[in-house]
């Protein structure tokens, strides 16, 4: 999949995006350090132990660059930055059951801004998919050239 670009000193306002989720009785926010074993358990049981270890690094981070979707009492997503490589955007997942409700572009965004806020121009959306997301809700575009990426010699299970 191809790398994207994000102008961060472009990103859309987050408040009205943030309002939408707490009137749907979702909350986004900043994981925390003792949250860490269930929110790097929850993700290598939906996505596998290659986004855990990444997610496991956002929350070992001073401060956590990992943030969560919290509905009811139980994680509908997460988004991390700065992970695996400095200024990158992800890992970044939904719930299945918990997509089409807006948490996607409230992790995305709220992420982007920590970025931004952290002093960061533009983000790369490492291996980004689908492309489409990114570019409605951040403006992300393509990196020319950017196919197999950043991980390409990636060590994977036999």
């Amino acid at each position: 999949m191809t790398d994207m670009l994000v102008k961060l000193y472009a990103l859309p306002e987050l408040a009205p995006v943030l309002a939408q989720q707490r009137a749907l009785n979702l909350e986004i926010r900043r994981a925390l350090v003792p949250e860490r074993h269930l929110v790097v358990d929850w993700v290598k049981q939906q996505w596998g132990a290659a986004w855990a270890s990444e997610c496991d690094a956002a929350l070992v981070r001073q401060p956590v660059s990992c943030f969560i979707a919290i509905a009811g009492a139980q994680l509908a997503g997460f988004a991390c930055h700065d992970a695996t490589f400095k200024n990158f955007f992800g890992p970044f997942g939904v719930d299945p059951a918990q997509q089409r409700r807006g948490i996607g572009e409230a992790l995305l965004l709220t992420t982007l801004h920590d970025m931004a806020a952290h002093g960061y121009a533009y983000a790369i959306i490492g291996g980004a998919g689908p492309g489409e997301f990114f570019t409605r809700v951040a403006g992300a575009i393509p990196i020319a050239d950017s196919t197999p990426g950043l991980y390409r010699g990636l060590l994977r299970p036999h």
